[in-house]
């Protein structure tokens, strides 16, 4: 991986490249309940399928009491467009009916809280603290994932596993702007296929790079 010196240079040099970067709508907008059902909802789906999902289950239900209200059949076919409804429908049930037991419906605000959530993993957690909370988290989906990987500024078989190790990584200054900028570099220059290694602004610091010339 790439040392301490290099990780700065790598994160500004895309800073520098993508000016235009800007944070996206946060899943399910300010409200954290929203935010993180929104969040569940995005597991394996495109952001137009989850917004849709998103839209059609919450002019249905707003709040832990009204989805748990809801038959399962309703909210399948509300989230239909994310894909995996039925196994998400259980696992919205289970989040609500916990956030009622344990914290009489209002969302954790700490790491730990949401991650006791049913259903809920570490990317969504990230996405939440980072987007709804205002923390300086640097949240790691597969574009993230993917970037850090092959250039060497954290290392990780999964997503879970890249995000910790960015975490004990990524410079200081990076924390609040890091998923931006790796998400933005991940999508339009360091694509999953056909990476765009000839426009990249980073290449001489890329591991991915100086392996394939070697």
């Amino acid at each position: 991986m790439l040392d301490a010196d290099d990780c700065v240079t790598l994160m500004e040099t895309l800073r520098r490249a993508y000016p235009d970067a800007r944070q996206p709508a946060t899943k399910g907008g300010r409200d954290p309940f929203r935010s993180v059902v929104s969040c569940m909802l995005s597991a394996q789906s495109l952001d137009r399928n989850t917004a849709a999902a998103s839209k059609a289950l919450f002019a249905l239900a707003r709040t832990p009491e009204g989805i748990l209200a809801l038959p399962d059949v309703e909210i399948a076919a509300a989230i239909r467009p994310c894909g995996l409804y039925n196994v998400k429908t259980r696992n919205l049930k289970r989040m609500c009916r916990f956030l009622l037991d344990e914290y009489d419906g209002h969302v954790p605000t700490d790491r730990d809280g949401l991650m006791s959530l049913p259903g809920v993993g570490r990317k969504c957690v990230d996405i939440v603290m980072a987007f709804t909370f205002g923390e300086a988290v640097v949240a790691v989906d597969t574009h993230v994932h993917r970037v850090c990987n092959r250039m060497g500024l954290a290392s990780g078989k999964t997503e879970a596993q890249t995000a910790a190790s960015l975490e004990a990584r990524i410079p200081e200054p990076f924390r609040r702007d890091g998923h931006l900028i790796l998400l933005t570099h991940g999508k339009r220059i360091c694509r999953a296929r056909a990476p765009r290694c000839d426009d990249c602004a980073a290449a001489p610091l890329c591991e991915a790079v100086a392996g394939a010339r070697s």
